[in-house]
């Protein structure tokens, strides 16, 4: 009764912002106060925050030009993670937090156009990584080659099942079209890929569609994330340009949603002036809350006049919205101002000067939330989110 009388309370609170805003000309942001002079980003109690980084310890992984691996595709040595390595996902172990992170080769120069291959780490407080001298995900003349050569293995996000079983959603990119994939695990080192999701949906008809960005909803049990069913079915959302969604019987084959017109369904959409302008790109596991399924995304802000002006021209900056439990596909809160945004040095550098947290892994560890995100398409962070002291999210610009 107390959490919804402040729900309550909260909301009359916008409304009469919204409409002093209104009278004045001016948009409401609906987690926005002022404070004194420091503007701060409220999170509303559905809200997942806010994460802080650990002082002193980030990028927690950096490229390693030392390592090397015996590439079957290139049949010679190569320095697997030697330019970058960012865009993790991350799972339990036992009592272990596992990270499995995209790493690039030297083999070019250009956004996508060196080889990815995926590396582990592990760490049993979170922070300090230990990391495996090869990949364990990576092109290879196998069922996949013709989706994963030359680009590689991309970004995956990562999921657990109550029995064990770890369902990798990654991009395969063979530098013509990129395809939303499958690959499963029982160790996290030998994986079993199942090809592209929606290779057999409605017929074969997104088989070659350009799609990336999986996110399998998952519920807390016995304090582990694990992937849950929802109405029936498990359930991802997933896509960059828009959120939709999709739903399986056996977490390898998915089938797109689609809407009345027989076209993929469109759950939220970019929105003009907003730090999500250019992109919403599905980011870690969902997750099954008391108020509904909460979504981490990757909102990228435009490089035009629709872009927020607050924030730099095509910085990726992390946002969430709530669908409802019963209704997934509806949308039913959403944030105006991300609750995670690129602010350290090393976020605002490499490969995304503009700045990039790029939100892939989250992790429910020891009673806290721990965000694994790629720091400007170079390296790995961390930041941690303790719900005994819910905060707000980071101070705006």
């Amino acid at each position: 009764m107390k959490r919804h009388l402040k729900q309550i309370c909260l909301m009359a609170l916008v409304c009469l912002e919204a409409f002093f805003l209104s009278c004045s000309g001016k948009k409401a942001e609906t987690n926005q106060v002022t404070a004194s002079s420091t503007k701060s980003n409220v999170l509303p109690e559905w809200a997942l925050g806010g994460f802080v980084r650990p002082e002193g310890v980030n990028p927690i992984i950096q490229p390693r030009p030392e390592s090397k691996f015996n590439c079957p595709m290139r049949k010679e040595p190569v320095g697997w993670e030697e330019s970058d390595t960012f865009n993790p996902a991350a799972t339990l172990k036992g009592d272990t937090i596992c990270v499995l992170y995209r790493a690039e080769d030297n083999s070019a120069k250009g956004i996508g156009m060196r080889t990815s291959r995926i590396g582990l780490a592990e760490s049993t407080d979170g922070i300090t990584m230990i990391r495996r001298d090869k990949p364990v995900m990576y092109p290879a003349e196998d069922n996949a080659k013709e989706f994963e050569w030359p680009g590689g293995c991309e970004d995956p996000r990562v999921a657990m099942t109550e029995d064990g079983l770890y369902v990798m959603l990654y991009t395969a990119w063979n530098r013509d079209v990129p395809r939303l994939s499958v690959a499963t695990s029982k160790d996290l080192l030998t994986w079993e890929k199942h090809g592209p999701a929606f290779a057999k949906a409605y017929n074969g008809r997104f088989k070659d569609m350009a799609c990336k960005s999986g996110s399998i909803v998952t519920k807390l049990v016995d304090g582990k994330q694990t992937i849950a069913k929802v109405n029936g079915k498990y359930l991802m959302y997933w896509g960059e340009h828009m959120v939709a969604a999709a739903t399986s019987d056996d977490l390898i084959h998915w089938e797109p949603v689609l809407d009345d017109q027989n076209e993929l369904l469109g759950l939220i959409y970019p929105r003009e002036k907003y730090f999500d302008s250019a992109l919403t790109e599905c980011g870690p596991p969902a997750v099954i809350t008391e108020d509904g399924i909460l979504l981490l995304y990757n909102g990228k802000n435009e490089t035009n006049e629709k872009r927020d002006p607050r924030f730099n021209a095509g910085t990726y900056s992390a946002g969430q919205v709530l669908f409802d439990l019963q209704h997934p596909y509806q949308a039913i809160g959403r944030l105006d101002v991300p609750f995670f945004r690129p602010m350290a040095d090393f976020e605002k550098s490499g490969q995304y000067v503009d700045g990039t947290v790029f939100i892939e892994g989250l992790v429910f560890f020891k009673g806290k939330w721990y965000l694994y995100y790629g720091c400007a398409d170079s390296m790995v962070g961390v930041a941690v989110y303790d719900p005994q002291n819910k905060a707000e999210g980071d101070i705006l610009p």
